[in-house]
């Protein structure tokens, strides 16, 4: 029997284009004779698009938009609708195995649409929703770091309205506390959307507009001498570690041009480093992993200074998952291929789904 696997991708984030890429990457990579693969596609105004099966891949992600042949749903009507369930007129043909959700960003990777399957017992790839609203929150996730003792770089975070009542005092806060050079970030988004390398007064200014923009909270992080690493985590309780890879980016910071658009960053896989710094990255992160009781995956990315010393960035609850992002090339090159990778997260996926049912509900 093949597994009925339920793609939902694109999503009501800025993210939304990196969202569609994964979605055709994907499907192109999946094994037709162990998957049949529905399309749930998200809008940007948020407009839930159910899809006929796919019987093969697609050339263009304008395909994946489902404007025409898609049919319109509504995500409340859940069970009739967008996840059949069997029902007395309804048999386990109609019913959808697991779903991957492909998205980035806000309502996506934060833990809403993870909540949603929650609430419909419905078996899905990728993190939970702690992890992965505490995982969207740079803030949050800097904040459980702190608690778990993992080295970090220095932060403050600010407040919309905060900022809007006292903007000069803010910024005497970053220049005190941080320093320049610094990088202002909105809380909660990825892909390096609207992330600013701040090197004075009148950078930071024009970074807190900008973040602003994109997120009622942001978080200012202080700017570290040393190599951007990552690593790629795998399972759920028993998590795995990828080899490490090293970004070298010929901008001043890896921001979303350099990853998807003119392909300017160099990615070292695996990255030069000793043994005693891959054991160290390799346990930072599986610990940053559990303290976010993350589950499938996680990109991890760090910084390693000049002396050896290894500093968490941030982790990535759904890293981008093109065969050319970081985290699939990590794996390949740990000896796990694209497809199998995306056959093993529907596998965590499925494992961690039947571990929840044996938790008892009623006392």
């Amino acid at each position: 029997m093949k597994i009925k696997l339920g793609l939902l991708y694109g999503g009501k984030s800025a993210e939304h284009k990196v969202s569609l890429q994964t979605a055709k990457a994907v499907i192109k990579a999946l094994d037709l004779t162990k998957y049949e693969i529905h399309p749930i596609y998200i809008s940007e105004n948020g407009e839930w698009v159910r899809g006929a099966q796919l019987e093969g891949p697609v050339e263009d992600v304008k395909q994946l938009q489902l404007k025409e042949e898609g049919e319109v749903i509504s995500p409340v009507a859940l069970n009739s609708e967008l996840f059949p369930v069997p029902s007395k007129n309804q048999t386990n043909e109609d019913k959808i195995d697991v779903v991957f959700p492909l998205l980035h960003g806000p309502n996506g990777e934060d833990g809403t649409v993870q909540g949603l399957l929650e609430l419909m017992n419905m078996p899905y790839v990728g993190n939970g929703v702690l992890a992965s609203a505490a995982g969207m929150d740079k803030v949050m996730m800097k904040n459980i770091y702190e608690q778990a003792g993992i080295k970090q770089a220095n932060y403050v975070w600010y407040l919309r309205r905060d900022w809007e009542k006292d903007a000069d005092a803010a910024y005497k806060n970053v220049e005190e506390k941080l320093g320049y050079p610094c990088f202002v970030k909105p809380a909660n988004l990825g892909s390096s959307v609207g992330i600013s390398k701040c090197k004075d007064r009148e950078s930071l200014e024009k970074a807190f507009e900008l973040a602003f923009g994109y997120d009622r909270k942001i978080i200012v992080e202080e700017g570290i001498d040393g190599r951007e690493v990552e690593i790629a985590v795998l399972g759920n309780d028993d998590p795995e570690c990828s080899v490490v890879g090293e970004i070298v980016p010929e901008t001043d910071f890896y921001d979303y041009k350099a990853k998807y658009e003119d392909g300017s960053t160099g990615l070292i896989i695996p990255a030069d480093i000793t043994d005693e710094e891959y054991e160290e990255i390799k346990r930072v992160a599986i610990q940053s992993f559990k303290a976010l009781d993350c589950s499938g995956l996680v990109r991890a990315d760090f910084f390693l200074t000049k002396d050896g010393e290894v500093l968490m960035n941030e982790v990535n609850t759904m890293p981008g998952f093109t065969p050319f992002s970081m985290f699939p090339m990590l794996w390949q090159e740990s000896g796990l291929p694209y497809s199998k990778l995306i056959e093993k997260l529907v596998e965590l996926g499925v494992e961690r789904h039947e571990e929840k049912q044996k938790i008892k509900h009623t006392f």
